[in-house]
């Protein structure tokens, strides 16, 4: 790549927790595309990773801030545009969380409280978000925002529990959103949904590491990478899409469109 990409862009990333999150690692690139960013998670996944380290290395500062929380989400933005010095280019929305996964409850026997939480840090925190953006017209216009998502907001993934509630909830808020933030201050609001991936979040669903097996026998260009969705974020910040909006873009090798694989079925046929 160019490496100037994003030069001159800035915006706020949210939700890298370590080095095997997708947000690290695209902020990884954003940074090497010459973008300048403020960093931002929850205090206490704060305490739990290592983000202080990616500030460095990418000479960012870091506002923490509860995405569920109107108040810290204006100080974050308000903060964000004085250390960067004006309105934003991009903001990636990488946070999802759910307490019923969390402790083990089966998706027909949920904790509602716990179903609330996690549709209020997963999905709701995306229209605080982007209503706080919005009001604050914090936004430069062709602007770019984008929430990664999962295709169990489409399709049964049994284990995937009340997340896959969450995940479509939240796509459903990009297009309705996005809608307004086109028409009214020309900007564009997309979702990734991207291959399962083995990020902190991603491990703690049950039998992940067989299902990404069988999601990258099924991908006839296997699963995409956690560096590849943050190669792919880029030119959604970039220019090069400036017209690409109210979009689920699937970013998973092809598995999405793909009924059987050839490679599946001879498994089914060996073990006859």
């Amino acid at each position: 790549m160019s490496h100037n990409l994003l030069k001159g862009k800035r915006g706020i990333i949210f939700g890298a927790l370590d080095e095997n999150s997708i947000a690290w690692k695209t902020a990884e690139r954003v940074f090497e595309e010459g973008g300048t960013f403020v960093l931002t998670n929850a205090p206490v996944a704060m305490r739990m990773g290592a983000i202080n380290e990616l500030a460095e290395k990418t000479n960012s500062k870091i506002i923490p801030a509860d995405a569920t929380s109107l108040e810290d989400l204006q100080n974050l933005v308000e903060q964000s545009m004085e250390i960067l010095g004006g309105k934003l280019d991009f903001v990636l929305h990488s946070i999802g969380m759910s307490v019923n996964v969390r402790k083990g409850r089966h998706y027909t026997d949920l904790n509602y409280d716990w179903s609330g939480k996690g549709w209020d840090v997963s999905a709701l925190s995306f229209h605080k978000t982007m209503q706080t953006l919005y009001k604050k017209d914090a936004m430069n216009e062709w602007g770019s925002i984008v929430a990664l998502t999962y295709m169990a907001a489409q399709r049964v993934f049994p284990d995937y529990n009340d997340m896959a509630d969450n995940k479509a909830y939240l796509e459903s808020i990009a297009r309705s959103f996005g809608y307004f933030f086109g028409k009214d201050k020309k900007v564009r609001v997309n979702t990734i949904s991207q291959s399962p991936t083995p990020t902190t979040a991603g491990k703690g669903v049950k039998g992940f590491d067989g299902f990404i097996d069988y999601a990258d026998k099924m991908s006839p260009l296997g699963n995409a990478t956690a560096d590849e969705c943050a190669d792919y974020t880029v030119t959604m910040f970039s220019d090069f899409t400036k017209k690409v909006t109210l979009q689920n873009l699937y970013h998973d090798g092809g598995f999405s469109n793909v009924g059987v694989s050839q490679h599946v079925m001879e498994k089914f046929i060996d073990s006859e």
